[in-house]
């Protein structure tokens, strides 16, 4: 058989490429190489009764025009919000983070009423970036060197995205997307708790301090997001957020799309310039007329092409692509609930996530640790038990413990992990969580520790960036991955790429699996009687 399409990777973006081409009416096959699906959206039960999200851990970022396009509320999928969070301070105090704007502006008048006034002016300002940006998540990054029709046509768009702005309001984009996140605070507030976890957003996934040049940005993307129409809030897939990629696979199954997993692509079948399907592991070959890759731009075509094939500048710009990885993940089994000694029991924060860097200068420190190619002394840890809210991952009265953690550097001294690297960074983020919570220890049934070795070796994720790519200024939009090539296809005819080295990037969003789709589907001009698939995109 030859498929319409072959797509690599069982990925979030990889299955929503999937989903949207297969109710186009294309003959789709997704092929991945481990024996389950949804790549860094992954759940597993690695200690008996006790189900992980193992790489990401929480929902905003997932568009809801996806959701409702693809069904996947039918398909079992459900978004629980969480209810805030804190910063545990180490002289034994905590700043308290809500849903609710109001109760985060009274939290903030206890530690500086000057900070809770210029709350509600950062929130403004914030949600005016956001309004300026989530118009171009679900759009085509522009050719700013084409005088094509399309191309015209959004960088018109820009233009009058621009135009609707101010010119104040202009200078003051330009600077927010420019800046670090820690000069942005400091035009806002005093108070270095709440400079603290307000940063956290800027340094998540990437290889960035909160002094870092950019940094900023990053923040707004981690913005972006909604959950039920709250911009910005978060939540917990129930039953893991292996549930998104379920509910991705069981609309894709509907619409009659096929996965073969448990074997890895090879390399892509190329001939007289044009991609013609893959090779799998072992020899099997799966061919179609087109193939689109759901791997990081690294990997699609510094190990799966011939080099040959590609253009000399095109692969000097992917090599130059930076993917450098920042971080670290611990996935714990607890025999009960921890207790945090700063917070009252039973308080609303066990509910959200809870972090110990208690200001920004220490962050930066434990940035300064991945600099040196070591994995941070004192890390920033972004520590949630989803099990408070969404009961249904573990036995009766025990929890699933989920800790993110910045930096770990993707190599040690330059050298590659080794199982004691991995062994004494699980070790020191368990003993700060011990530092604020006595007792922790004795509550551990079953550890995992993932760090960017084991990102890579087991998601494909390249020097483990969670991204596919950091989300710096020169890497996003019509940049994203390589200038001339972020319309989501390649030099190569037919072969296209999905996943998030394109824009608008990172994180679980689908909106490069999305567009990628989109973008198929003009190309391949299957006529009036696909009305209906062009309307949902």
């Amino acid at each position: 058989m030859i498929y319409d399409a072959v797509i690599i990777g069982a990925g979030h973006n990889g299955l929503v490429t999937g989903a949207y081409l297969a109710r186009a009416g294309m003959k789709v096959c997704i092929v991945e190489k481990n024996d389950w699906i949804g790549g860094a959206a992954v759940s597993r039960e690695l200690y008996p009764g006790f189900t992980y999200s193992n790489c990401s851990y929480v929902s905003s970022l997932f568009r809801p025009e996806i959701m409702r396009d693809l069904e996947l509320p039918k398909h079992g999928l459900q978004i629980l919000p969480y209810e805030g969070g804190a910063v545990l301070t180490r002289d034994g105090g905590y700043l308290a983070m809500f849903r609710d704007h109001d109760a985060n502006r009274r939290e903030f008048a206890r530690h500086s009423p000057r900070d809770a006034e210029a709350y509600d002016r950062y929130s403004r300002d914030i949600l005016r970036h956001c309004r300026f940006i989530r118009p171009l998540l679900m759009r085509t990054p522009p050719d700013p060197s084409s005088f094509r029709p399309r191309d015209l046509s959004e960088l018109a768009f820009l233009g009058r995205q621009m135009f609707d702005l101010s010119e104040t309001r202009i200078y003051e984009m330009i600077r927010f997307w420019t800046m670090s996140i820690s000069d942005y605070l400091d035009e806002y507030f005093e108070n270095p708790v709440i400079k603290a976890y307000l940063a956290v957003s800027a340094i998540i996934g990437t290889a960035l301090g909160p002094m870092s040049p950019g940094s900023a940005y990053v923040l707004l993307h981690h913005y972006m997001g909604d959950v039920d129409g709250n911009v910005g809030a978060w939540g917990f897939a129930r039953g893991g957020m292996g549930s998104i990629s379920r509910a991705l696979g069981a609309s894709f199954a509907a619409a009659g799309g096929e996965i073969r997993a448990g074997k890895g692509v090879e390399r892509i079948l190329v001939a007289g310039g044009q991609a013609k399907g893959v090779v799998l592991e072992g020899g099997d070959e799966v061919l179609g007329h087109r193939v689109i890759s759901n791997m990081d731009v690294k990997r699609t075509f510094l190990k799966h092409v011939d080099e040959a094939q590609l253009p000399a500048g095109f692969v000097k710009k992917v090599r130059n692509f930076k993917t450098r990885g920042s971080s670290g993940k611990l996935n714990i089994a607890l025999d009960a609930a921890p207790r945090f000694t700063a917070l009252p029991d039973g308080a609303p924060m066990y509910r959200g996530d809870l972090h110990f860097t208690d200001s920004i200068e220490r962050m930066e420190r434990a940035y300064d640790d991945w600099k040196s190619g070591r994995f941070s002394r004192d890390p920033f840890q972004d520590v949630m038990i989803p099990t408070m809210i969404d009961p249904t991952m573990t036995p009766p009265g025990k929890h699933f413990m989920s800790c993110f953690v910045q930096y770990a550097p993707p190599r040690i001294a330059g050298a590659e992990w080794t199982d004691a690297d991995r062994d004494a960074f699980g070790q020191t983020c368990i003993n700060q969580i011990e530092t604020y919570a006595p007792g922790f220890k004795d509550l551990i049934l079953h550890m995992e520790v993932r760090t960017p070795r084991e990102l890579e070796a087991e998601v494909g994720l390249t020097e483990g960036n969670i991204f596919q790519g950091e989300l710096t200024f020169d890497q996003l939009l019509f940049n994203r991955p390589v200038p001339g090539y972020a319309q989501y296809r390649s030099p190569i005819k037919d072969l296209w790429m999905c996943g998030s080295s394109t824009h608008p990037g990172g994180g679980v969003m689908g909106a490069p699996g999305r567009n990628a789709a989109a973008e198929v589907l003009r190309e391949a001009r299957l006529g009036s009687d696909m009305s209906d698939a062009y309307a949902v995109l």
